[in-house]
C-alpha cells in the first residue's frame, strides 16, 4: 500500500502545482492586459495633451482662416478661452442663451445659467470665432480635445450663429474646420450632442454633414432610449476609421489628459 500512497500523494501534488501554475499564468495575463490598457490610455491622453498644447490648431491651414462667400467676408480665428478677450466669451454666452435657452427648457436638463457660464469659461475650452471687418464676432464654436469611452475625440459643445449670418454656409464651414482640426491632431472622431426637438440642427448634422448616432448615445446604449431628449452624434476621422471597433474601454477621461 505504501507505494500506492506515495503515487497518490505525488499525483495530488502535481495537480496542486498545475492549479497554482494556471492561477499564476492567469494573474500574469491579467497584469499584462492591465499594463497594455494603461499604456494605450497613456498614448491616448498624450495625443489629447499635445492637441491642448497647440498655440493655434488652425495655424497650418491659412485658407480656412477666411470665409468669403454668400455675401460674407469674415476672418476665422481659433483660440483657447484663456487667450480670448472676456467680452468675446460673454458675447458667446449671450448668443447661446438667446438661441438655446428655450431648447434647454424643453429638455430634462433645463436651462442652468451658472453651469453653462462655467462650462463656456472652463480653461479646457477652445473657440472658433468668425469676425467681420470691424472685428465684431458673428459666429462661434466652443469645442474641446478630450477622451470619451476610451477614444481621443474633439467634442463640439456649441455652434452658434447670429441670425443675420445663418443659411449662408458658415455653420457647415465651422464644422468642417473642426473635422480638419480633429484629423490634424489625430483625434478619432468629432462628437456633439443635439436635442431631438431641435429639428433643424438634427437634420443639419445627420443629413448635410453625415454625422451618425454614436454608440454612446442613449438610443443606442439603451440607458434611457426614447425617454431622453437628446442624441449624441459623431463622425469619425481618418484615424478613427482605421481603428473603428478597437476601443480600450473606460468612460470620459475625468482628468488624466489635463
Amino acid at each position: 500500500m505504501f507505494p500506492i500512497r506515495i503515487l497518490i500523494l505525488a499525483k495530488e501534488q502535481a495537480a496542486r502545482q498545475e492549479r497554482l501554475g494556471l492561477k499564476s499564468n492567469k494573474a500574469k495575463e491579467k497584469k499584462a492586459r492591465r499594463l497594455e490598457e494603461r499604456a494605450a490610455m497613456d498614448a491616448i491622453c498624450a495625443k489629447v495633451d499635445a492637441a491642448n498644447k497647440l498655440d493655434d490648431p488652425l495655424a497650418a491651414f491659412p485658407a480656412f482662416k477666411k470665409y468669403d462667400r454668400n455675401g460674407l467676408n469674415l476672418e476665422i480665428e481659433c483660440k483657447r478661452v484663456t487667450a480670448l478677450n472676456p467680452l468675446a466669451v460673454e458675447w458667446a454666452f449671450e448668443l447661446t442663451r438667446t438661441n438655446m435657452q428655450t431648447m434647454y427648457e424643453q429638455s430634462e436638463w433645463g436651462w442652468k445659467e451658472r453651469e453653462k457660464r462655467e462650462e463656456m469659461n472652463d480653461e479646457r475650452a477652445w473657440y472658433l470665432l468668425a469676425r467681420d471687418g470691424d472685428s465684431n464676432p458673428l459666429a462661434f464654436s466652443h469645442f474641446r480635445f478630450d477622451v470619451e469611452c476610451g477614444e481621443e475625440v474633439l467634442y463640439c459643445y456649441e455652434v452658434q450663429l447670429e441670425s443675420k449670418v445663418r443659411r449662408k454656409g458658415l455653420g457647415k464651414f465651422l464644422i468642417q474646420i473642426l473635422q480638419l482640426i480633429a484629423n490634424s491632431t489625430q483625434m478619432k472622431k468629432v462628437m456633439l450632442t443635439v436635442f431631438k426637438h431641435n429639428h433643424g440642427a438634427y437634420q443639419f448634422f445627420r443629413e448635410a454633414l453625415q454625422f451618425e448616432i454614436d454608440e454612446t448615445s442613449p438610443s443606442m446604449s439603451g440607458c434611457c432610449g426614447d425617454d431622453c431628449s437628446y442624441e449624441i452624434l459623431s463622425r469619425r476621422t481618418k484615424h478613427g476609421e482605421a481603428s473603428a471597433g478597437h476601443t480600450h474601454g473606460g468612460g470620459h477621461c475625468g482628468g488624466c489628459c489635463h
